[in-house]
């Protein structure tokens, strides 16, 4: 279903998205960088407005979350559509293309949120939330309205504007982050983003809600201790105790390097715990 959008503004016959970094100037028929924000005769609309592809109660450690009420389980959600192009995306099917999808309505969600048995709340997943911000805005709003202390999960690659992510982080409990990397080089070359934006995403949420990091390890691209290093140090100056899981890399969709070295991810942990004091290895 389509919706208005949020965070855009006229530019003339143009629209100028500002909902991500990529701040799209959108020409009338066409489509943002995330695939899903199209401007049509002068309206920006979303187009996977309560869109789900995919659906399932999970372990709140399989978003991974270790230490945001562990040993339990937690409904999870995505769409379709990403502000990033990750050669090694393992949900590439949903992420970059339009995926079949049933719509269901943020009442509906909420419902099935609370009455489904042994579920904390809802986890928006699988492709990335922030692209979706429209219904994902609305359902965790009724949520918190509803029954305050269900929880609600992000789990995003942390592009996104500031403005909306103040906006959103009230009704948000806890997040996992992707920090792909330490390098400008490997946001542009292989995520199609940048650096800086993650950064400051992971320096507003923290203070605010529960916040863990992921990063994968890819052979060849991002695995070297030094980077390991400067994610830790960057992440020990906001908090020490911000748990960072490091994640071993297997090769998939487009990226065809070999599986990450088990030595060199035991080294890296081991330079991680320097600086934190949370450290977890991923995908072993």
């Amino acid at each position: 279903m389509k919706t208005k959008a949020m965070f855009y503004k006229k530019l003339e016959d143009k629209l100028h998205c500002y909902l991500c970094p990529h701040n799209c100037v959108i020409e009338n028929g066409h489509v943002g960088k995330c695939n899903v924000r199209k401007h049509e005769d002068g309206v920006l609309y979303s187009l996977n407005y309560g869109e789900i592809t995919s659906i399932s109660l999970d372990p709140i450690e399989k978003k991974p979350l270790y230490y945001y009420k562990p040993d339990t389980y937690i409904l999870s959600v995505g769409s379709f559509g990403c502000n990033f192009i990750c050669g090694f995306c393992q949900n590439h099917s949903i992420s970059q293309h339009k995926a079949p999808s049933e719509y269901l309505p943020k009442e509906k969600l909420v419902e099935l949120v609370l009455t489904t048995e042994d579920n904390i709340g809802i986890a928006f997943t699988y492709n990335e939330p922030s692209i979706w911000y429209e219904y994902v805005y609305d359902c965790a709003k009724l949520l918190k309205e509803t029954k305050e202390d269900a929880s609600v999960v992000l789990v995003s690659n942390g592009y996104i504007s500031e403005e909306p992510l103040k906006e959103l982080l009230p009704y948000v409990d806890a997040m996992n982050i992707d920090l792909k990397s330490y390098t400008n080089r490997y946001y542009h070359e292989v995520c199609g983003g940048s650096l800086r934006p993650v950064l400051k995403t992971i320096e507003v949420a923290a203070p605010k809600c529960h916040v863990e990091i992921t990063t994968l390890l890819v052979s060849g691209e991002n695995d070297s201790l030094e980077e390991v290093e400067d994610i830790s140090k960057f992440l020990a100056n906001i908090d020490k105790d911000i748990p960072l899981h490091l994640s071993r890399y297997f090769p998939r969709y487009k990226l065809e390097n070999p599986p990450t070295d088990v030595e060199f991810m035991h080294r890296a942990q081991e330079v991680a715990t320097r600086y934190l004091n949370r450290v977890s290895l991923g995908n072993m």
